[in-house]
């Protein structure tokens, strides 16, 4: 089960980088071709701002392993011990209700999207909004493999680049 889930962060990360790096490529080549022969790839910035909304969604189930959101725990520090669990777990459950309900309406909003183009790359809309549900469905998967230690002991998940990943993907 290990090395499934070692496995399925690590296709998540390499997804990032792969977007991330792709999109600096086209950026930079609009960017150079622009200033260099005063032409423009048309399509360069459709394609950029898709792209970074794909990161977005597919950075935040990492970001959310590795505790990289923002908490305010004011309330959770003032509790005991038993009580910052339960509270946890109730953090837990109206998240994956939250989760769930964005899967939901993100399937249907990108389905009602399937007609319609994009303005220079003449792919449906459904591709791009597609981004909600699959983000969301890897937030939950991701908090379902760190819930026991969140909930029993505040841990997030630790690696040796985990801060780096958590603090670059959520800056």
């Amino acid at each position: 089960m290990q090395k499934i889930e070692n496995a399925f962060v690590e296709a998540n990360k390499w997804a990032l980088i792969l977007l991330l790096a792709a999109m600096s490529c086209i950026v930079f080549a609009n960017v150079a071709l622009r200033y260099t022969t005063n032409f423009s790839i048309y399509w360069a910035e459709e394609v950029a701002r898709y792209m970074m909304i794909w990161m977005t969604f597919l950075g935040a189930g990492l970001t959310l392993r590795y505790g990289g959101h923002v908490a305010i725990t004011n309330l959770m520090d003032l509790m005991p011990r038993k009580g910052q669990q339960i509270l946890r777990t109730l953090i837990v459950i109206s998240l994956f209700a939250f989760f769930a309900v964005m899967i939901w309406v993100g399937y249907n909003y990108a389905m009602r999207m399937r007609f319609q183009m994009t303005p220079a790359t003449r792919i449906p809309f459904a591709y791009i909004y597609a981004a909600i549900p699959v983000g969301f469905s890897l937030l939950a998967i991701h908090l379902l493999l760190v819930v026991r230690s969140y909930i029993r002991d505040n841990r997030f998940e630790e690696a040796a680049e985990a801060g780096d990943i958590a603090g670059s993907l959520s800056a």
